[in-house]
Formats: C-alpha cells, structure tokens, sequence
C-alpha cells in the first residue's frame, strides 16, 4: 500500500469500485477507502438481495397459478429462514467478487473510515490505527441512507427502514408502507406476495411519482387488484403501540379525515439522505445542499481535485447511474478526449415489482411542459403473443416521440419483462435515434420486444397489431 495516489475514492459501492477499476486501467495508481464491506449499499442491502427476495415471491406466485396452463403442484410453504439465507449469500459472494476486481487490477483496498483533512489529504481511522494518505484526486461516493421521519423512528424491530425489512425472523400479518416510490412499492410487492395484508401511505398524488401518469395508474390499479390498500395525498398524523405488540397508525387523509390502521410492522421508506456527515468536507470548498454534495459537469465539486458521485451527489439514486458516473469521472481526470458528461435523462429506472415498472426520458407531461408537440404511442400487453403465452396480460408499453424531428423523448413500461426491455430505448437515447430508426429496426417474434416496436409504429400513426 502506498502513502499517495493518483486517486482515492471514498466509498466502494458500485460507482467507487467502478471508478477505481476504471481509473486503474488508465494507469492512475488508485485507491478505495471502504468502512463496511465492498459492494456497498446496492451490493450487500439494496439491489442485488432485493431482487433475489422479490424472484423468490414471483416463483411463489407462479406455482400457485399452474392451473391455466395446465399443471398442476402441492401447496407452497414459505421458509422465511431460508428464502433470507439465500439473498445474503449472494450478496456474500457478490461482495467477494468484487474483492477480487479490486486484487485483480491492482487497486488498494484500505478498510477503515475516511475523513478529508484537506483538498489532497486522507486520514483513514483503521482498526490498527490512523493512516495518512495523500492524492492528487479524490472522488467522494460515500453513499445514502434512508431518511426518518419525526416522530417514526425506526427502531429496528416494529419499524423499520430497508435493511430490517430484507432479513425479517418473521413474517408479520400485516405491513404499513411509507412511500410510495421504487423501494416502498417494492417491498410492499414483496410482503404482499408472501401474505402479508400491506397498506400503502404516499404524500404524493400517486404512487411511483416520478413515472409517467399512466404508468403509476397502471401500477396503483395492479396492486390494488392484488389486495394492497393504498392512501395517495396522505400522511401518517401519528404512530402509537397498540398494547399487543403492534402499531396503531393514523393516516391524515386530508381535510380532516383521518383513518386509523393497525399493523404489526411499519416500514419507512420515504427517500434517502447523502452520507455527508464527518468527512471533513469543511476543511475544503466543498458545497453541500440539502443532504447532497453539490457537483458540475463530470461530477466537479466546488474543490478542484474533489468529485462526488453516485446517491451521495443527488438523484437519480440509482446504482447505475453511479457507476456510470464513476467513468466518466474517471475519464475526465485522465484527460481522455471523447468524455460526456452524464445526461441524467438517459438514465433507465426500474421498479421490479409486480408488475414491474421500467423507463427512461422524458414523461408525456414533462414533454409537454416543456413547450415540445409530441406523439404517443402505446400497445398493450394482451395484444402481444408471447404475453399471452405466458399468460401476463397486463401492462402497456408508451413511448414519447417529438412530433417535429421524430426524435425519442421518453419511454415507458409497465409488465412482466420491462426491466429487461428498457435497455433497448436507453440504447436509443443514447444514439439520439429517431422514430424512423427504431420503425426500420427488425424485432424478433414471437418476443416481448415486439411491443417496443409496435409502441413506436403507434406513434408514428401506423400501427399494425393494434
């Protein structure tokens, strides 16, 4: 290990592991600063065992639907113990793989807690001690975690954030979710599958807020169907135990009405807050606002030297838009020529719900706003074979096309597959396609795909299977 680098990142989840891989391949001599364990927040708490807890749900689902395709099982018991097992081994072996990255291309990994104690200067508080590091970059990717709110602390046990929430030791009868956006609605898929009687709670007008309108309709309509209760304009006035080991909520449903719930469990899930606290940050220009560090083009902050990236810099708060974040970065500090810098707006976003929900660009309403004439095209999922193979007929796919140069302003999904089909208009975004380019494109059939096509020929006025 070494006393000065060309760069030092703080933080190695997905968009500082990233950016030293990058970084090294450059030829910079890097180091990551890690206080917990690699892979961060998206690796071992978020992302990937997530996915793995929502998976085990669908397959549960899906056995208890054999009948309409003729087949026939047992009934299907849940072994919380092991369907948690399973989602921390993977993230185990994930944190694992990227250890070996990090040895792999020779990037330093110093396990400790990093402060700034200046525009080049690191000390990392290490188990054997203080050690001092210099470096002529450093990228701050310190993370995010779930904001409180007053009044509803978690307490690990009846309330909880995401992290109790992934590795419960029971499974409660009944769940209030507060929030609405891609982890509350998730979570509340989660729970809902297994049983659980779950309540939504949401400030917003609508679930999923940052979607297109007709998405997050679609979404509240499906989990409605499967049983959630869901409070749009609402908030939680107060929470009280309710003499048995559970919570009795108030939701303030606006002028005057309120509507009490009891639950067993209350999960807080109403965004998330930068890591930004005790790294020193004032011993540079760093700016912060608002729980985020403040940062320009290529992750620049107001430091010269010093790059935030990833839920620490602000929304989206995606794991990769942090990763890309850490390359471009990276590339910037290497001086390469062809380097962008991020356009937020060709960033996908996914819920893996169900159904899942997927984007990228522009919604109708944002084009709109923004003085742009557009067209819309939509197909729908039960006018598609391959859904209808697969019997998931629910869902649409939207897409947001400038009237005036054809050019691709936003897609919008909602359906089984849809977080496995947005790459394909994120691709788009990127080459500035047009219409016409996306209409001249041969999609395979019988696919899901098709329906991303057969979105943007209704766009263009010439639909052919709907």
């Amino acid at each position: 290990m070494a006393d000065s680098y060309d760069l030092i990142v703080i933080g190695g989840g997905p968009g500082g592991y990233t950016a030293a891989i990058r970084a090294s391949q450059l030829g910079l001599r890097s180091a990551v600063v890690e206080r917990d364990r690699l892979g961060g927040v998206c690796l071992n708490w978020g992302c990937i065992p997530t996915k793995a807890l929502l998976h085990a749900a669908e397959v549960k689902h899906q056995v208890e639907n054999l009948a309409v395709f003729g087949l026939s099982a047992g009934g299907v018991e849940v072994d919380l113990a092991k369907l948690v097992k399973r989602s921390r081994q993977i993230a185990e072996r994930l944190s694992k793989g990227v250890a070996y990255l990090m040895k792999k291309n020779e990037v330093d990994v110093i396990s400790g807690t990093a402060r700034l104690t200046g525009p080049r200067a690191v000390r990392v508080a290490a188990q054997d001690g203080d050690i001092e590091l210099s470096a002529a970059n450093i990228i701050v990717a310190t993370g995010a975690r779930a904001r409180a709110l007053p009044g509803i602390e978690p307490d690990g046990e009846r309330i909880v954030t995401y992290r109790e929430a992934m590795v419960p030791k029971t499974l409660p009868a009944s769940l209030l979710v507060i929030g609405a956006g891609a982890i509350g609605v998730e979570f509340a898929s989660f729970y809902a599958d297994l049983g659980c009687a779950v309540t939504i709670v949401e400030m917003a007008e609508r679930i999923l807020p940052q979607e297109d309108e007709e998405i997050s309709d679609l979404a509240r309509k499906a989990l409605e169907k499967r049983g959630i209760d869901i409070h749009t304009s609402a908030a939680i006035g107060s929470v009280k135990p309710d003499g048995n080991d559970g919570l009795v909520a108030v939701i303030d449903l606006g002028k005057g009405q309120e509507s009490p719930v009891s639950v067993e469990r209350i999960l807080v899930a109403v965004g998330i807050a930068g890591n930004v606290e005790n790294l020193g940050l004032e011993t540079t220009r760093v700016a912060v606002e608002r729980g985020h560090i403040v940062v320009g083009d290529f992750s620049a902050t107001a430091e010269p030297g010093i790059y935030a990236i990833g839920d620490v810099a602000g929304p989206p708060w995606l794991a990769h838009k942090a990763s890309h974040e850490g390359v471009v970065c990276v590339e910037h500090i290497a001086g390469l020529e062809h380097v962008r810098p991020l356009d937020v707006s060709r960033v996908p976003a996914c819920t893996f719900s169900r159904p899942p929900v997927a984007s990228v660009g522009m919604t109708e309403a944002a084009a709109r706003a923004a003085g742009l004439d557009v067209r819309i095209g939509r197909f729908p999922f039960q006018a598609n074979g391959m859904a209808l193979a697969i019997d998931d007929k629910a869902g649409m796919v939207k897409t947001v096309v400038n009237a005036a140069t054809g050019e691709l302003l936003g897609a919008h999904m909602i359906g089984t597959g849809v977080t496995e089909l947005i790459h394909g208009f994120s691709i788009a975004r990127t080459l500035e396609a047009r219409d016409i380019d996306l209409i001249e494109a041969i999609f395979p059939h019988p696919t899901l795909s098709e329906m991303s096509h057969e979105s943007v020929l209704a766009a263009a006025n010439r639909p052919l299977n709907s």
